[in-house]
């Protein structure tokens, strides 16, 4: 049992320490850059292309009689 939770615990190390090292590395790649330039793109917001379709949807909805 002891085996487990240490091994959850650990995957959850690993999960933290690989988020951490892919956001700061798009963060400081050429592409990160490009999108704060260029985009306004900032450093904690999340782009999510779901929710573009979401608004487009209740636009759609609200033109209909």
């Amino acid at each position: 049992m002891a085996e487990i939770i240490l091994f959850l615990v650990s995957l959850f190390i690993l999960y933290l320490v690989i988020q951490a090292a892919v956001r700061n590395g798009i963060n400081n790649s050429l592409v990160g850059k490009y999108l704060r330039e260029k985009h306004g793109i900032k450093e904690g917001e999340i782009i999510s292309p779901f929710e573009e379709s979401l608004e487009d949807e209740d636009n759609k909805g609200s033109d209909r009689t």
